[in-house]
């Protein structure tokens, strides 16, 4: 959704202290504390927006919004709500058959890196706007480096996102692969296909529960106090790399005595401190996470084909890769299904700007994943949305009945999207003169594809299809339902009853310090 295109960035500080710079509706939705019940209506709306396609949330608040707020028109003239709950219902009912019919273009197969690339752009532009090509190319080729047999399949957790500080944005690349952030703990770097232990336990000398005291009467004990334990850690490490392990991915601490028996041993060593980060690499490596330290069975152990340290920009980081066919090196005798993935490493400024970015990738894949569920696009740039109510408006004039304000009212209620898109870009003025000129053009026969020009180089207006401004017909769809039905609920309510916060009375907050003499 171009909602917020060159709308400007929102400043935004959560309860933990924690400072967002952006321009995305789920983003901020989620970060700021909504107490109203109602509004919390609107807010869960757009959850479900983000948790079934990833994008076009803003769309959802602003259309929820405004179909309120044209709805108190409406009940300030007398009307019933329940009038203009079936009007909206009518009219959300007309508006998704109507969009049906609206779709101009669909991704062609098989995918070609231009043709995903030119699909992304607009979601991505609503949230980096100026960076959109780089960010679309780099989304279009990590996708189609993992990209299943069957598209169908397409799993967006596959494409990761590594945030690198210092550079510019020219400087983000896609590697295959998972990349982690951190060099490896010991001296080996680079191993090829090899077998792989995970561990979510530390790597370690285990600790006693109880503190003991230890009397040493002479030097001999002394010398030997250790060597008990190092034995013991030196035979589990030697079980493991006799077990075939060259790599062992560890969750937690890494004792510097571990460390060096495993060096000692050959073995790789990375530590893995996100629990998720884990979980992904065990589906990548086909490992089983072990609690206990020792030598994984034969079905616990992964493996992978390459293990090694490569710099980007001055940081190193270890790049985990399975080869498919194709590859140099690649070994057609191994067994099972590879988990492909592909890390798209970001350079920027500061974290805030790389976190931004990052949220636009996460778009950016979410289109790809509800594209090839439907690939199916329909105009962008507010194009959809002035056609809709267009011919929402003409099927409004034919009802008969009350319900016909509604429908009426939802049709300028569609408005709001070209409207804000306007007022974003070319200031606040130009709204309704914008507005104007698309409904001159969409009366037109052949019109239906006019949008919003936000770079206003003639009259505000521009044709979507011909600048390759494209909307996933499914996201626009899931849009208007949501909309339509967070709207209908909050206008169902006829009283908001709140109980109290549990937890009994408060404690009377003392003036002063409390160490304060009276």
């Amino acid at each position: 959704m171009l909602t917020i295109a060159t709308g400007r960035n929102k400043l935004l500080i959560n309860h933990l202290g924690r400072l967002f710079v952006t321009s995305d509706a789920a983003t901020i939705i989620r970060e700021i504390e909504v107490v109203h019940p109602a509004a919390k209506l609107l807010v869960m709306a757009s959850q479900a927006q983000e948790a079934e396609m990833g994008d076009a949330t803003n769309a959802v608040l602003i259309l929820a919004g405004e179909l309120l707020k044209k709805a108190e028109n409406l009940l300030i003239m007398g009307l019933h709500p329940s009038e203009i709950t079936k009007g909206y219902e009518l009219a959300c009912a007309k508006a998704l058959s109507e969009l049906e019919n609206l779709t101009t273009f669909s991704l062609p197969t098989p995918l070609t890196q231009t043709t995903l690339a030119s699909a992304l752009k607009p979601a991505i532009a609503s949230k980096q706007y100026g960076h959109e090509d780089a960010l679309a190319s780099l989304v279009a080729e990590a996708a189609l480096a993992i990209m299943p047999s069957n598209p169908k399949n397409f799993n967006v957790d596959n494409v990761r996102v590594v945030k690198i500080m210092g550079g510019t944005l020219a400087g983000s690349k896609v590697v295959q692969g998972m990349v982690f952030g951190r060099e490896p703990e010991g001296q080996i770097k680079k191993v090829t296909r090899a077998k792989v232990a995970v561990f979510t336990s530390a790597l370690d000398v285990a600790q006693t529960e109880t503190k003991g005291t230890v009397l040493i009467k002479n030097a001999d004990e002394m010398l030997n106090f250790t060597t008990g334990e190092e034995k013991h850690l030196e035979k589990i490490f030697k079980e493991i790399a006799d077990s075939g392990v060259k790599v062992i991915i560890a969750g937690s601490t890494i004792g510097e005595l571990a460390l060096h028996y495993l060096d000692r041993f050959g073995v790789a060593v990375l530590r893995v401190l996100s629990k998720f980060e884990l979980r992904r690499l065990c589906r990548v490596v086909n490992a089983t996470p072990l609690a206990r330290m020792g030598a994984p069975t034969p079905e616990e152990a992964g493996f992978v084909d390459v293990f090694e340290t490569i710099e980007v920009g001055g940081d190193r980081v270890t790049v985990l890769r399975q080869l498919v066919e194709g590859d140099a090196g690649f070994d057609p005798t191994t067994q099972g299904e590879k988990t492909r993935t592909a890390t798209i490493v970001l350079r920027g400024a500061t974290s805030n700007h790389l976190d931004d970015l990052e949220r636009a990738i996460d778009d950016g894949v979410n289109v790809i994943k509800s594209l090839l569920k439907d690939a199916r696009l329909v105009p962008g740039a507010g194009a959809t949305e002035v056609e809709l109510a267009r011919r929402v408006e003409t099927y409004g004039n034919g009802l008969k009945g009350l319900a016909q304000h509604a429908v009426k009212r939802y049709a300028t209620a569609l408005e709001v999207i070209p409207r804000t898109l306007a007022e974003n870009a070319l200031g606040g003025a130009e709204g309704n003169e914008v507005l104007s000129h698309l409904w001159a053009k969409h009366e037109q026969k052949g019109g239906e594809a006019w949008g919003v020009d936000v770079e206003a180089e003639e009259d505000g207006t521009l044709l979507a299809d011909e600048h390759k401004i494209y909307d996933s017909l499914a996201a626009k769809s899931w849009a208007i339902k949501l909309a339509t039905e967070a709207a209908i609920s909050v206008l169902s309510v006829d009283s908001i009853i709140m109980s109290k916060p549990a937890g009994g009375p408060k404690v009377p907050q003392q003036a002063g310090n409390w160490d304060a003499d009276d």
